[in-house]
């Protein structure tokens, strides 16, 4: 599903990251863990095609394809999606109106027929049940006035309703309280899928009790420096971090 091979990457002359490799196969969930400043958040604007960031060297693959030379909305059409650490607020957008532009630019993208009005909205309210997101909050504008939880809420829906096949998710956990975190694992864990692939950034291991990884690979100065099982993060969480900064030194 995904194969990064020596990727080196800098913003503003800074390098961040160092000859990456990563590998995540189909109906996957890898976990990236590490500390501020490994290049997690990096990473995944990196394969999500941020601007910003200038590449050095290597390649990202998808499905064999390599997206570096993509645009963001191309590379969401191949089926890349990214959850953002902290979502956007956008006043005079509204929710409804984002949902279905996203969606039917997707399909077009795809050369498929974009959806009815009866269609979409029979699949949003379907989605939106399951997590929790009542009619209230699609009536407003884009994140407008939400909280940290219902915003990421949001972010799921939007990723079940266009079904990517590679999905990113950046620090979800962040400013949850855990009845938040709980719904927002179980929209995640109703997508996990044989075709489907997940990578997952978080500092702690609260988020894996919930989304339980396949994998679990730790980030130091731009690189990988240990992977392993679902007991990895457990050790981390232990032991923090100071070996890893250490041995990526």
């Amino acid at each position: 599903m995904l194969q990064i091979n020596n990727l080196v990457v800098e913003i503003e002359g800074k390098r961040i990251l160092n000859g990456l490799d990563l590998t995540v196969k189909a109906g996957e969930v890898a976990a990236i863990m590490g500390p501020n400043g490994s290049g997690k958040s990096t990473l995944s604007y990196v394969i999500a095609g941020k601007e910003e960031y200038e590449v050095l060297d290597g390649e990202i693959l998808i499905n064999g394809e390599n997206i570096l030379e993509l645009e963001p909305n191309e590379r969401a059409a191949r089926g890349v999606f990214l959850a953002f650490q902290y979502p956007l607020e956008i006043p005079g957008v509204s929710t409804m109106t984002f949902l279905k532009a996203i969606m039917n630019a997707q399909r077009k993208a795809r050369e498929e027929e974009e959806l009815t009005t009866p269609e979409f909205m029979k699949r949003v309210k379907a989605a939106a049940e399951k997590l929790h997101i009542d009619q209230e909050m699609l009536r407003r504008g884009l994140n407008v006035g939400f909280s940290g939880g219902e915003k990421k809420r949001m972010e799921i829906l939007q990723m079940a309703l266009l079904e990517p096949r590679f999905c990113i998710l950046d620090e979800t956990d962040s400013g949850l309280d855990i009845d938040a975190l709980k719904i927002v694992a179980d929209g995640v864990n109703s997508l996990r899928d044989p075709a489907r692939a997940f990578l997952v950034i978080t500092h702690y291991q609260r988020l894996l009790n919930h989304i339980v990884p396949d994998t679990v690979h730790v980030m130091a100065n731009g690189r990988i420096v240990r992977s392993g099982g679902k007991e990895l993060a457990l050790e981390l969480e232990a032991s923090g971090y100071a070996d890893y900064r250490e041995q990526a030194a």
